[in-house]
């Protein structure tokens, strides 16, 4: 008498007895799961990851440094010849033209390494469809916005350099007062911090020239983009504390 035998799942897929895996998303290794190829996705996800921790600590610095500046201010300083207190903040007389035009050149540059970021999101999409043998896409040439941005960053930094030496030559250092003492605090903080994006424009631009795969130069490009966004608005926020405080 013939009885019936359930098949097994694997004899029915080809008799090879596997049963394909569907695709997934690729674990966060930065690689696909049984596979040697680079999982660009997790990459830019980590790197955006520690994006946002390394903002988060510069922001607690700067908040720092404001209620330090906004604190000192206020209190009076006790003089121990005359038993008494006073006030010894002093008045600093700020070359508000040189910084508006360094504010200026900031926001271009994050107008252009926004067009940066944009078009390298953009190659990298179309990267896929390039590949596939017999599909022909139409080569635009690509304008420079990260060597421009690199050149503006630059250029806010020979700026704030010249503020400094224009104060100097207004005769208010470092240790004039207090109110001099936070004022270079503050722009050389931001200015230190500032000149670290300069240095990862030049890397993702070194990897544009290595012929690095576009999709590593995404990554690259993507977060030195979202920091230098944080920095023109940092500046900002320094730029209307001195006006407010002054």
């Amino acid at each position: 008498m013939a009885t019936y035998v359930p098949s097994r799942p694997g004899d029915q897929v080809g008799g090879g007895g596997d049963v394909p895996r569907p695709p997934n998303g690729g674990g966060d290794d930065g690689r696909y799961p049984d596979s040697n190829l680079p999982n660009y996705g997790a990459r830019l996800r980590r790197a955006r990851l520690g994006l946002i921790c390394a903002i988060a600590t510069v922001s607690m610095v700067f908040v720092s440094l404001t209620s330090a500046y906004i604190v000192r201010r206020g209190l009076p300083t006790f003089d121990e010849s005359s038993r008494t207190y006073f006030r010894d903040w002093g008045s600093v007389q700020l070359p508000w033209l040189l910084l508006t035009i360094n504010t200026a050149l900031l926001l271009i540059s994050s107008l252009t390494i926004e067009k940066a970021r944009r078009n390298i999101t953009r190659s990298a999409a179309l990267a896929p469809v390039r590949s596939i043998p017999g599909i022909s896409l139409d080569e635009e040439r690509s304008f420079p916005w990260l060597g421009v941005t690199i050149l503006l960053g630059f250029g806010f930094l020979i700026g704030q350099w010249m503020a400094w030496g224009e104060l100097k030559g207004r005769g208010f250092f470092v240790n004039t007062n207090p109110n001099s003492s936070f004022i270079y605090l503050l722009t050389a903080a931001h200015a230190v911090h500032l000149a670290g994006g300069v240095v990862a424009m030049l890397w993702a631009g070194a990897t544009s020239l290595l012929h690095r795969p576009v999709e590593g130069r995404r990554i690259a490009v993507d977060v030195t983009a979202w920091y230098w966004h944080f920095m023109a608005v940092l500046w900002l926020y320094i730029f209307a504390l001195l006006a407010f405080v002054h």
